[in-house]
């Protein structure tokens, strides 16, 4: 059996070997503790990656459906429009073929001509809510990608952040060392 003697004993006596044994343990579990900390943050890391990929291709096609729904709208209003202006052609046609004659025929036509132009601003209009509420619905998926992002970004600090540095796993291998080397101290 082997045992310590000498400047390396620091005054232990046969107690030197479990002291020396105790600091090796020690380093070790604080070592091991901070490599699976950092394995625990690269997975973390991998797994915020995969997730910020996941959250691009969703909130692409999000984007992509509310713009198809946007040019669904576009078209049909377009459709709606041109429909009206034929409404307003042959009805004015109508009246002309009525063989009236005058301002009678006059009112009948601006008034027609005033019942078009307002169907067809109003289908304006509803375009130009569809083209605003497609910017609202586009910043509102902008906002959850970011937040998400965000969150993926703070659960990956948090998991590197609890990596323990090379120093304090050394200054705690040395704290207890030095706790359990007086306590195993012979006392007079």
């Amino acid at each position: 059996m082997c045992v310590v003697s000498g400047p390396l004993a620091l005054g232990l006596g046969k107690a030197a070997p479990l002291f020396y044994a105790s600091l090796g343990l020690n380093a070790a579990t604080g070592l091991a503790g901070r490599s699976a900390a950092q394995a625990a943050a690269r997975q973390t890391y991998q797994s915020a990656l995969i997730a910020n990929r996941s959250a691009e291709q969703a909130f692409a096609a999000q984007q992509e459906a509310i713009a198809d729904q946007l040019k669904e709208t576009r078209k049909s209003s377009a459709q709606a429009k041109l429909a009206k202006t034929i409404q307003g052609l042959q009805a004015r046609g109508a009246i002309r073929a009525s063989e009236r004659a005058g301002l009678t025929v006059n009112l009948l036509l601006q008034d027609q001509e005033r019942q078009t132009a307002n169907a067809r601003e109003a289908i304006n209009q509803a375009v130009e809510s569809a083209s605003r509420q497609y910017t609202r619905n586009v910043r509102g998926l902008e906002t959850q990608r970011d937040n998400r992002r965000n969150q993926l970004q703070s659960s990956v600090n948090q998991a590197y952040n609890q990596i323990p540095s090379l120093g304090s796993v050394l200054l705690n291998v040395a704290t207890s060392g030095l706790n359990s080397y007086v306590s195993l101290l012979p006392t007079s």
